[in-house]
């Protein structure tokens, strides 16, 4: 018996790089990976001559252009072409060659702005999205879309997941368009380092997010990949290819922002900026159906933050390690 071919699009980026070690922890192969220099994944022909000539059994699509609210609000462009690109040609090149499975992920923010709490699979196109990030959703929204339709037309197993704020392993701490938790990590670590006695966190504080640890995700794309589809529809639904997976609980971004700077050893005043966006007031995820399948998250957000964290300086203390060359230098 032949064995399966899984390719992990985006497979350098935060989310398919945990695809990849979890697969790799299971001893899945071989896994087939190809980076943005060797395959543009918005160039329709270069997709289509890549599923033409590699024999691929299932697709995990982690690649997406991604960032935070700045980065949403400023390039929304950018944002919603390169993700609709991308969904685009890799869902439908899939079909094309005969692809049986395709997991796509997908993001919590597809779901409207004032959607009641926790956030159920339903309450997709109830109302209006969030305004910061409504390119990358619609973008997302069409994905999901692209699968279902695959499915009613051809009977593809394409199924989605749609994960809530992740954090963790390879994630990106630039100042301006990193996520909430590696942004605060930054911004503690920088200011502990110089003796700042305040940290003035962008917004209120009061908005409440859900986390998750993105190997918890991978685990969990893996564990839902696997289900037989008839599992699955009973569970999901046979109206839904998507499933929302989260830790199932969230918290105010003050106790987050309080979390952080305990975890880093920051002892100044930590306080807000109200004159910067909050974006969503809340955003829980109702994971009941994924649990009801028979998954659970596995590391607890302080862990994973002081996970995350000694991951951040160890990349810091190989930075300061190298020469300035390859450091980078100064700009």
């Amino acid at each position: 018996m032949r064995t399966l071919r899984t390719y992990v699009a985006g497979h350098t980026g935060m989310v398919g790089s945990a695809i990849v070690r979890r697969l790799t922890e299971l001893g899945r192969g071989p896994i087939v990976t190809r980076t943005r220099e060797q395959l543009d994944l918005t160039d329709q022909a270069a997709v289509r001559a890549f599923f033409a000539t590699e024999v691929i059994d299932e697709v995990y699509l982690a690649a997406a252009r991604v960032g935070g609210i700045h980065a949403n609000a400023t390039s929304p462009a950018d944002f919603g072409y390169d993700n609709l690109m991308i969904e685009a040609n890799v869902i439908r090149s899939a079909h094309d060659n005969g692809v049986e499975r395709l997991l796509f992920l997908g993001s919590s923010c597809i779901y409207p702005k004032y959607a009641a709490q926790p956030i159920t699979e339903e309450a997709l196109l109830t109302g209006p999205l969030e305004p910061t990030n409504a390119a990358y959703a619609i973008a997302k929204i069409a994905g999901i879309s692209l699968c279902e339709s695959l499915r009613a037309q051809f009977g593809r197993d394409y199924r989605a997941v749609m994960p809530t704020n992740l954090y963790g392993t390879g994630d990106r701490y630039h100042p301006m368009h990193s996520h909430v938790i590696p942004g605060l990590i930054r911004r503690f670590h920088e200011a502990r380092e110089r003796g700042d006695l305040e940290v003035a966190v962008w917004g209120t504080g009061a908005p409440r997010r859900e986390f998750l640890h993105v190997d918890d995700l991978a685990a969990a794309c893996v564990f839902v990949m696997d289900r037989p589809r008839t599992e699955f529809e009973e569970v999901v639904g046979d109206h839904l290819v998507y499933v929302n997976v989260g830790s199932g609980t969230d918290l105010p971004i003050h106790e987050l922002a309080d979390l952080i700077a305990k975890v880093i050893g920051f002892h100044g005043l930590v306080s807000f900026d109200p004159s910067m966006p909050d974006g969503t007031p809340r955003k829980l995820l109702d994971i009941s159906r994924l649990s009801r399948l028979g998954w659970a998250p596995s590391i607890e957000l302080a862990d994973g933050i002081r996970r995350t964290y000694a991951e951040y300086e160890a990349q810091m203390a190989q930075i300061g390690n190298e020469s300035p060359s390859l450091a980078g230098g100064a700009a």
